[in-house]
């Protein structure tokens, strides 16, 4: 299964800064170690198949909209192509990374870090052979450096510091602009922006104040510096860098009050005004900010999730709302104007508002904590996942949005399934319910309790979907409702400890049951509901599935064993010992190695392929193993990811974190950390006490194979991870001999033998050859085409017809194809359809979703030409409706008399 990563859900937004790409349609967002580009126009969203060691921190484009810098928390940083989607450069800074912006002309890019300002070459405008090439260093703030800013003209660049103080530094040595500093805050500065071709500037700090700057001249008035003086200065570098390695670049190193020789025909700056956004007595940190210059409009976010909308330099306000209530960590707006994105890093929201109409253009939440079980719809076109938040949110697959949320839950959610039509979704939770969901109406219309209130661990449906089956974790039953009345039906007891897993066969009406007292039960639910087997394990089971064709039953226990069952003659088959495949990684704060820990771990979460030859099984680790059955041996060993800022990640814990009083992860960073949350001292009503830093831990909490085959998904700390089969990478020849040849099939064309090319183009199986092939047959041929076909091909016609229909704008044409082979092979296709199963759903998702789009568009154009219709008679009536106008004033004075 040559599987490659092609999506994440359920996670839009960590921490990091947003940006719009050049064209204004498109959002770019770190998620965790990854970014995630939404496409707003096509309302579609992409996470790039590349990842940071840890979590990023700041994200800078370029204005040509081709090239992002990624820098992670350490100050690791990758160059990455937007277009070509794939890292082209590593580069390492050695200290945590706060900002990072290019230049409006694109041919520099600033850093800032500690309390320095470096300035590097841009990459990509000339072939070089090092990416990152320094060009100055500028000194000057006392404390960290937090934001930049640049003029339009790429001359100069403002940075903020943590000092209050904010600095103007010329991106070239002008003579009259080397550097500036500017004071007048009394808190960390958060953002500083240049205004339009200009040198006035605005400077906002935490402590939510505005400062305006003025200048005394213009962009132009920077002069170049005489040449005599550069080459004096350049001289004395030189004699500098004899004795070092490598070049440094130029450093300037600014005074923040330096003496009036230095200051004399300078650049002036002074402040005009200074504006509070907080009204009195209000203490209302300000933690982000954006300002337009076309439009002069300022935008800032603040702690507690408000947001305000001001025009500059008079600071009015346009308008203010609260989004969330969490702090908002980060404000972008798109080059029109018009969109503004906010990101609130502590609930994984992310908004983009359109200030104009006052409407969301896109608004994601994740699951604020972690996700735990996830269902893909019987067509494979929606996913719907459950977290310990008591959410559960289905998702598109294709757009990989989230499109409702269901929030009746009261506690967090274990397990969620469809049903076999696709449109309920059943969940359990721990608040004591099973509640049944319809995709209809989004409304919830059916809530499953049992008799004594017992928290409910897993769930499964049975084919028909009209039997409901729950377990419970505290009365070790079984509970069985009726979906159509919403009445208990029975209650199934018999296991000796808590109920892990239920599984209901996909042909038969035969439930099994897992539990922790070593054994999994079989029930007959049409036998008046006895046991019909027991079958015996000599460790506690943890879970359960059937083969899609219900032949087989897979178990996982405590001891790290997958066994097989033929459950029928109730013997087993095969067993995996999968305890070494799991390979656990060692937390922080762990006493043990992770090679003892290990002893005691095991696979949670197990499913079958969608043709029932492998099975995927995972757990507290990070590796997805996925076995094949029959051989009962480990194919691939997927590494779910790569991120170090998750726990448990590594082997072997850093030797140099290791001091002779135990880890320094113990140690609790409370005061100083990047948000400035300080203990407080008792009694004090702000801050929190109970503010602590914890690692998530990664682990795969559950893993569903697609029904069409081409991808499976797992929820995992990370979010919800989809793997798509890559078909597209390698050369698979079927049946192949020498005759096949491209040449050959186009001779074999021309002579107008379309079955004979079809057949041959499957051979080589060249996708855009098939294509070709497949599209040069008329339409009125292709009855007498399909009805020659033999029946192994016709099966790779509907699969190549179902991945055609994703991308093909010939809809009518593959469409007719596919209507012909179903008619025409439909019996003989139906002996084999556990086998064809996949591919036929896949054929069924690919037409679902083209019904869906042209059905909204063909709605929407009737409605347009009834409007049409009913504008111009209502025009002929006009002029009748003038004559009898006197009449109905008669009529009015009747009525009014009436009343």
């Amino acid at each position: 299964l040559p599987s490659q990563f092609s999506g994440l859900l359920g996670t839009v937004y960590r921490r990091g800064n947003l940006s719009f790409t050049r064209d204004g349609s498109a959002l770019v967002s770190p998620v965790g170690n990854r970014i995630s580009v939404f496409d707003l126009k096509n309302n579609k969203c992409e996470t790039f198949p590349l990842a940071t060691r840890l979590n990023i921190v700041c994200v800078g484009l370029s204005p040509d909209g081709s090239l992002a810098i990624l820098i992670d928390e350490e100050g690791a940083a990758l160059l990455v192509s937007l277009i070509g989607k794939c890292v082209i450069h590593h580069f390492y800074f050695h200290k945590p990374v706060h900002s990072v912006s290019f230049s409006p002309d694109g041919k520099k890019f600033v850093i800032t870090k500690d309390n320095v300002a470096l300035m590097y070459h841009a990459p990509g405008r000339k072939r070089e052979f090092n990416a990152f090439v320094l060009d100055k260093t500028y000194y000057g703030p006392y404390d960290e450096t937090t934001c930049i800013d640049w003029t339009d003209d790429s001359k100069c660049f403002a940075v903020g510091s943590k000092d209050m103080s904010t600095w103007v530094f010329g991106a070239e040595r002008w003579a009259n602009l080397i550097y500036y500093s500017l004071g007048g805050h009394k808190d960390i500065i958060v953002a500083c922006f240049f205004e339009e071709n200009s040198l006035d500037l605005y400077t906002i700090s935490q402590d939510a104040a505005l400062c305006v700057w003025q200048c005394d001249t213009e962009l132009d008035g920077l002069k170049p510096m005489p040449p005599k003086d550069a080459a004096r200065e350049k001289n004395a570098e030189k004699n500098d860098e004899e004795f070092l390695e490598e070049p440094k670049g130029e450093e300037i190193r600014g005074k923040a009050n330096p003496n009036e020789q230095e200051t004399r025909d300078k650049v002036k700056y002074s402040r005009v005004a200074k504006y509070f956004f907080n009204k009195e007595g209000d203490f209302n940190n300000l933690t982000s900010a954006a300002y337009h210059k076309k439009t002069h409009l300022l935008v800032t976010g603040f702690a507690s999730g408000i947001f305000h909308l001001h025009e500059l330099p008079d600071f009015n306000l346009i308008h203010s709302l609260s989004i969330s209530d969490q702090r908002i960590a980060s404000i972008s707006i798109n080059c029109t104007g018009d969109w503004i994105a906010f990101g609130c890093s502590g609930l994984g929201q992310l908004l983009v508002w359109e200030w104009q109409s006052e409407s969301y253009v896109l608004k994601q939440q994740g699951h604020f904590n972690s996700m735990v079980s996830l269902a893909y719809s019987p067509d494979g076109q929606y996913i719907v996942t459950g977290g310990e938040d008591g959410k559960v949110k289905v998702w598109n697959t294709s757009s990989s949005f989230c499109f409702v949320t269901f929030t009746e839950h009261t506690s967090g959610i274990t397990a969620v399934t469809f049903t076999s039509n696709g449109y309920v979704i059943l969940s359990a939770s721990l608040d004591g319910t099973v509640r049944a969901f319809d995709l209809h109406r989004y409304r919830n219309f059916r809530t499953f309790t049992s008799p004594r209130p017992s928290q409910f661990s897993c769930l499964a449906v049975d084919s028909s979907g009209e039997i409901v089956s729950a377990g419970s974790q505290d009365s070790f039953e079984i509970f069985i409702w009726s979906m159509q009345s919403g009445r208990l039906l029975d209650v199934l007891s018999g296991h000796e400890g808590p109920i892990s897993s239920l599984s209901f066969n996909p042909m038969k009406c035969v439930l099994a049951s897992a539990s922790w007292d070593k054994t999994v039960k079989l029930w007959d639910m049409l036998d008046s509901w006895r046991t019909k087997e027991t079958l015996i394990l000599n460790s506690d089971v943890l879970v359960v599935a059937f083969r899609p064709d219900g032949k087989e039953l897979a178990v996982a226990a405590l001891n790290g064993q997958i066994t097989f069952w033929d459950h029928e003659n109730a013997v087993q088959t095969g067993s995996i010992e999968g305890r070494h495949d799991l390979q656990m990684g060692r937390k922080e704060l762990d006493k043990i190695t992770a090679k003892q820990a290990a002893k005691g771990k095991s696979f949670t979460t197990l499913c079958y392929s969608a043709d029932g030859q492998s099975v995927l099984a995972g757990g507290l680790s990070k590796f997805v193993c996925i076995y094949n059955v029959k051989e009962q041996i480990l194919m691939k060993k997927f590494e779910i990811s790569c991120n170090f800022s998750l726990d448990a990640m590594e082997e072997y814990l850093d030797r140099r974190k290791m001091t002779e009083f135990g880890s320094m992860a113990l140690i609790d960073e409370g005061a100083g950390d990047e948000d400035g949350v300080a203990i407080p001292l008792p009694g004090v009503k702000r801050g929190d006490m109970s503010y602590r830093h914890f690692k998530p831990e990664i682990r795969v909490t559950c893993l569903r194979f697609s029904p069409t085959g081409r991808s499976w998904a797992a929820t995992t700390t990370e979010g919800l991870l989809i793997y798509s089969l890559d078909s597209g990478l390698i050369f698979d020849p079927f049946e192949l001999d020498i005759d096949v040849t491209p040449s050959n099939i186009h001779k074999t064309l021309h002579q107008k033998e379309y079955t004979m090319a079809i057949i041959m183009a499957f051979k080589l199986n060249e996708k855009k050859l098939i294509q070709e092939v497949i599209e040069a047959v008329p339409s009125n041929e292709i009855d007498v085409v399909c009805s020659s076909l033999p029946d192994l091909y016709v099966e790779k016609v509907l699969e190549f017809l179902a991945s055609a229909f994703e991308i093909s704008c010939h809809l009518e044409f593959y469409l007719i194809w596919a209507h012909k082979l179903l008619m025409l092979h439909g019996q003989k296709l139906k002996t084999r359809s556990v086998k064809l199963l996949p591919v036929i759903q896949f054929l069924q998702k690919s037409i679902q979703r083209h019904f869906e789009d042209v059905s909204k568009l063909c709605e929407w154009n009737i409605y347009n030409i009834k409007y049409a219709l009913a504008v111009s008679q209502q025009r002929g009536m006009k002029r009748l409706a003038e004559e009898t106008l006197v009449d109905e004033d008669d009529l009015d004075s009747d009525s009014d008399y009436l009343m």
